[in-house]
């Protein structure tokens, strides 16, 4: 089947020259990796490695999951056809062709679509999907992959991703595409006036709506100095004009600020990893800022490095959310203006921490799978019963939403309300860092650490699985000194607790697994949706830093003897 594909791909009349070139060197084991499936959704839709082949990102394996895509939003009726699809894209090789490929071919088929003129943020596109009132939303984006990947996300009228069971509905009608490779995408004039592009004037209307988030706009911004970059990335022009439009005093990585498919000025465009932080931190120094703010290259997560005793320290996603929980909520309860039943709004591997801040202003909290597909999800379910209010969602990944005009995490938005906690609190002498420190001396120390196994190709694919398999069949009773409380197994939405199985409610099946221990700590285990990893969460409780860092040593080691 494999060698089938590959020649049937190697002697296509109409295969580019790159692809073609690529293919004739392949190796029998590349070929395999190649053909070996289809690039599958994961948690952020589909994400792949460029190239030939239909484990591949490239124009045909993209047409065809576009053409699977028109059936299904013809499957709606011509209301859907009329309300159209946004489109927009981000600064990776392929982005903007893959872009108006979808539109054209959505033309073919008589489907309306709305496609920026230029890269724009992945948020951008879901509070176009909700502007324009269409039937949903493509976004062309790997985020903070590698640069030889590019993606591909589907979202829903709401503005949010979709959830697995739309995406599976959409899956069986791309499953119904029988050659990828003799697609056309020819449509005629007329159905060519189908496809409308977006100019600039709309960004102003979604910059006013991150402006209305601002809390406290008399604040003295002249103290203020911030080192931005946008990983070569999307956020740059929006987020000046947005500084520009509150007054802040910034700085821009120049090198960075450059749409470059290549990130050739960076170590990495991943806020998560410190080596995105390098030369960014190089400008800090050198203009003694008070904060450095970096988006990834399609700007839904913010990044941030805030100057502590004359040295800059990078906080992690659970620790920037956590500070932006406590800025928001106590200033909306001191000025009265907290909603009622508000509810805020995380996921299963997100720090117990932010749920202790919720409490403690009166907010609920309720938790979803991994993406932040199922947090807008939540959001359109209490909208329509008016149950509750949203009032904050976000992820330990670097991604969060402050205001739900956009269902998707907004960078943006991030990157002006930590700016202004950081003013805030500066004017009260106070760092972002001290303000962590007295979150912690009210609810405990909280220590969290990710890490992450590789897993490449088809032979790292099965391995992982065994792995994962291993673990459901040697559950542990006890991680160091601590006992296992509860084991849950959301591939099974089972939890065992007391040697008691019950059902876990509220959740989609997924492949994650947690152990929750006795003195309030937890290790998560889940394979990546968007890259060929598995992950492993750990979350301590502790009194001290120390006996935090001692216990995180221990579950450490613990783990890594139970994956070998």
């Amino acid at each position: 089947m494999v060698e089938t594909k590959y020649q049937n791909w190697l002697n296509h009349k109409d295969m580019p020259k790159q692809l073609r070139n690529e293919l004739s060197q392949m190796s029998d084991k590349q070929k395999e990796d190649a053909f070996y499936q289809y690039v599958e959704f994961g948690t952020a839709g589909m994400r792949g490695h460029l190239g030939a082949g239909t484990n591949r990102l490239n124009i045909f394996t993209l047409r065809r999951v576009n053409k699977g895509y028109a059936k299904y939003i013809i499957s709606f009726g011509l209301a859907a056809m009329e309300k159209g699809i946004a489109i927009s894209y981000d600064n990776r090789y392929m982005s903007k062709e893959f872009a108006m490929d979808t539109a054209r071919l959505l033309a073919k088929y008589n489907i309306k679509s709305y496609v920026f003129s230029e890269l724009r943020p992945t948020p951008e596109l879901s509070f176009a999907v909700r502007h324009f009132g269409c039937f949903g939303g493509v976004m062309i984006t790997a985020s903070h992959n590698p640069k030889e990947d590019n993606g591909y996300k589907l979202y829903d009228e709401t503005g949010c991703q979709l959830v697995p069971e739309l995406i599976a509905n959409i899956v069986n009608f791309v499953k119904e595409v029988d050659n990828e490779l003799d697609i056309k995408v020819d449509p005629t004039i007329e159905q060519e006036k189908l496809i409308n592009i977006i100019g600039n004037d709309f960004d102003e209307v979604y910059l006013a709506k991150i402006m209305d988030i601002q809390l406290n706009t008399n604040l003295d911004k002249s103290r203020l100095k911030i080192v931005f970059t946008p990983q070569h990335g999307t956020a740059y022009e929006p987020i000046k004009q947005l500084f520009k439009n509150i007054g802040y005093n910034v700085v821009y990585v120049k090198e960075q600020c450059i749409m470059d498919p290549s990130f050739s000025n960076t170590l990495s465009p991943n806020p998560e990893e410190p080596n995105a932080y390098v030369l960014a931190l190089e400008y800090a120094r050198n203009n003694n800022a008070d904060m450095v703010l970096t988006t990834d290259p399609d700007g839904d997560r913010l990044g941030v490095g805030v100057l502590h005793n004359n040295e800059y320290v990078l906080l992690n996603g659970n620790q920037s959310a956590e500070i932006l929980l406590e800025y928001i909520f106590s200033q909306l309860t001191i000025h009265g203006n907290m909603p009622k039943n508000p509810i805020m709004v995380n996921t299963i591997v997100t720090s117990s921490l932010g749920a202790k801040i919720a409490k403690y202003y009166g907010v609920d909290n309720e938790q979803t799978l991994t993406g932040f597909k199922y947090i807008g999800n939540k959001i359109a379910n209490y909208e329509k019963n008016g149950e509750r209010t949203f009032v904050f969602g976000y992820e330990e990944s670097y991604g969060c939403l402050i205001s739900d005009f956009v269902r998707d995490k907004d960078a943006l938005q991030a990157c002006i309300m930590l700016a202004e906690a950081t003013n805030f609190y500066k004017q009260q002498n106070k760092t972002l860092v001290d303000v962590l420190r007295q979150i912690y001396q009210r609810h405990g120390y909280y220590l969290d650490k990710q890490d992450s196994v590789t897993f490449k190709g088809v032979e790292g694919n099965k391995k992982m699985h065994a792995m994962l398999e291993k673990l459901r069949m040697n559950i542990p009773t006890e991680i160091g000194d601590a006992k296992v409380l509860r084991y849950e197994d959301y591939s099974e939405l089972m939890a065992i607790e007391n040697d008691k199985k019950n059902p876990l409610t509220g959740f989609e099946k997924a492949d994650v697994l947690k152990y929750i221990l006795d003195d309030g700590s937890w290790i998560a285990i889940r394979p990546s949706g968007t890259e060929p990893k598995c992950k492993f969460y750990y979350n301590v409780e502790a009194s001290t830093k120390a006996a935090a860092d001692t216990k995180l040593e221990t579950y450490y080691e613990f783990v890594s003897k139970l994956i070998k």
